[in-house]
């Protein structure tokens, strides 16, 4: 069943050591996000790409939905500007609450916690827990190993070809946005 999409979650990096390209894609994200009237739901950091997207957002006059756990409030630096702020109790309710107030899911480049979050969300998939489009913000080829590696899975037979394909993987912003608003969702194929 297709749906419009009101919401897209982003899970995306809060250190600021990165490459300066990796933020400036972050803005552009949440620049086209905007622009596309959708709501930004992410990490709620106002810190490295976490922070570069949301304020991005907003200066485009976007909606950001924060959701952060109470114990990284000050590691992470909660965002005060946002349009809510969601603080939980740990890294589980952030996670649940995330998956439910989005309407899509989009891994930008980030460390552990974004792989992480992207493949739980994938895996809710491939179980058929959610059927919601997921996308890969794939900045300065930044994915492409991951995509590799995940071929490489599929052809050793951990992955089926349906949950392969679960990942549109775009350069640019503005085409992974107008691909998760066409597939608006995904199969319910069976992993097994």
């Amino acid at each position: 069943m297709k749906t419009k999409l009101t919401r897209v979650c982003v899970y995306c990096g809060s250190s600021s050591r990165v490459n300066q390209s990796y933020l400036d894609a972050a803005r552009e994200l949440g620049m086209v996000i905007a622009q596309h009237k959708l709501t930004l739901v992410y990490g709620g950091a106002n810190v490295g790409c976490m922070g570069a997207i949301a304020d991005a957002a907003l200066a485009a006059g976007g909606d950001v939905i924060g959701v952060i756990p109470k114990g990284l409030v000050e590691k992470e630096v909660a965002h005060q500007g946002l349009t809510e702020l969601h603080i939980v109790d740990d890294m589980h309710q952030r996670k649940a609450l995330m998956a439910e107030l989005s309407d899509a899911f989009i891994a930008a480049p980030g460390g552990l916690g974004t792989l992480e979050e992207l493949f739980e969300m994938a895996t809710w998939a491939q179980l058929g827990f959610h059927t919601k489009p997921m996308g890969l913000y794939n900045v300065n080829h930044f994915f492409d190993g991951l995509v590799g590696f995940l071929s490489h899975a599929r052809q050793e037979g951990f992955l089926a070809d349906a949950h392969l394909s679960l990942f549109n993987c775009e350069q640019s912003p503005k085409q992974l946005i107008e691909q998760l608003e066409t597939q608006a969702s995904i199969s319910q194929d069976k992993w097994w």
